[in-house]
C-alpha cells in the first residue's frame, strides 16, 4: 500500500514505525494494538500520511488527552514559529535545564562583522553560541549548506573577549539546532568541523525528543485542551512549557478559561510531564 506524504511524494505505508510512534505517546501495548486495527481497516491506497496521523491522534485522544498530547510533540514544535521566536526559547529553557546559563538574541561584533545570535550558553566557564534552524514543515531538512554558513559565523565570533555575561567572554563551541532533521552531508561536515548537533532524532541518544521527554519539557502548543489562539496568548506571556502551566495556573484564567477548563488543562499537562519522569 502507498501513501502520500505533506510534500507530495508517494512512499510504502509502514505500520512498525507508525506502531513505534503510538508506542511512543506513552500507550500500552494492548491500546496500540487495537488503534493500529482501527487504523488498518479504514487506510487505502493513496491515503495521505496526514490523514492517518489525523485518525490515530483522535483514536488516542479518546483515550487520553496526555497520550496524544506527547503524540502531537513534532507538530506542536511547528506551533513554536512561523518566525522561530519561541523556538529559541525553547531551546534555552531545554539548555537550562542541564545546568547552562543562557540568553537570546545576542549580537555579538566578530573580527569582520558582526553576529545576531539565538542563543549563548555559559557553563563551567565555557561559552557557546547556538544557532537555530526553524522550519515550517517537518519534512524540510537542514543540508550541508547550513553547517558550512554557520561554520563560518562562528570563526568569526571565537578567540575575540565579548560582553555577554562578563567583559572577557570568549566563545569556543558552537551548537546548530533543528526542529526537524540534518542531512547525511550536514552531519559529516559538522563532525569534521567540530561543531555540535542537535536534531529532532540526533544523536541517536540524546537528541531533542529524548531530552524533552527525560526531563517532561513539553510545550503548552502540545496540549489538547487548548485551541490554537489560547497556546498563542500563553506564549506571549513567556509562558512555554506545561511546567510553567503547573506552577502557574493563575495564567489561565488571565487568558479566560473557566475554572472547569482550567481543571482540565492543568490535569493533562501534570499527566504529561509526570509519565516519562516515572
Amino acid at each position: 500500500m502507498k501513501v502520500v506524504k505533506h510534500s507530495g511524494i508517494v512512499v510504502d505505508f509502514e505500520p512498525s514505525k507508525l506502531k513505534t510512534s503510538l508506542l511512543k505517546s506513552g500507550a500500552n501495548s494492548v491500546l496500540v494494538d487495537n488503534i493500529m486495527n482501527q487504523i488498518q481497516s479504514v487506510v487505502y491506497d493513496g491515503i495521505s500520511t496526514k490523514q492517518i496521523y489525523k485518525i490515530a491522534f483522535g483514536l488516542l485522544k479518546k483515550e487520553s488527552n496526555s497520550f496524544a498530547a506527547q503524540y502531537n510533540l513534532r507538530n506542536a514544535i511547528l506551533l513554536l514559529g512561523p518566525d522561530g521566536f519561541y523556538f529559541e526559547k525553547f531551546i534555552a529553557r531545554i539548555f537550562e535545564s542541564e545546568g547552562y546559563t543562557t540568553i537570546t538574541n545576542v549580537t555579538l561584533n566578530g573580527k569582520c562583522v558582526s553576529h545576531e545570535i539565538d542563543v549563548i550558553l555559559r557553563k563551567d566557564n565555557q561559552f557557546s553560541m547556538v544557532e537555530c534552524k526553524f522550519h515550517g514543515s517537518n519534512e524540510v531538512h537542514s543540508d550541508v549548506k547550513v553547517p558550512m554558513y554557520i561554520l563560518s559565523r562562528f570563526n568569526d565570533v571565537q578567540h575575540k573577549n565579548h560582553i555577554i555575561f562578563s567583559k572577557k567572554d570568549q566563545i569556543s563551541n558552537c551548537w546548530i539546532v533543528t526542529n526537524s532533521r540534518f542531512t547525511i552531508d550536514a552531519i559529516d561536515f559538522a563532525r569534521c568541523s567540530g561543531l555540535n548537533l542537535l536534531s529532532w532524532d540526533y544523536p541517536k541518544t540524546s537528541n531533542l525528543k529524548s531530552k524533552i521527554d527525560q526531563k517532561g519539557l513539553y510545550p503548552t502548543t502540545c496540549l489538547t485542551t487548548l485551541t490554537r489562539s489560547e497556546k498563542d496568548k500563553l506564549l506571549k506571556l513567556n509562558i512555554l512549557l506545561s511546567t510553567d502551566l503547573i506552577r502557574n495556573p493563575d495564567c489561565l484564567e488571565q487568558i479566560g478559561l473557566s475554572s472547569n477548563r482550567i481543571k482540565n488543562v492543568i490535569k493533562e499537562a501534570t499527566s504529561l510531564c509526570n509519565y516519562f519522569k516515572s
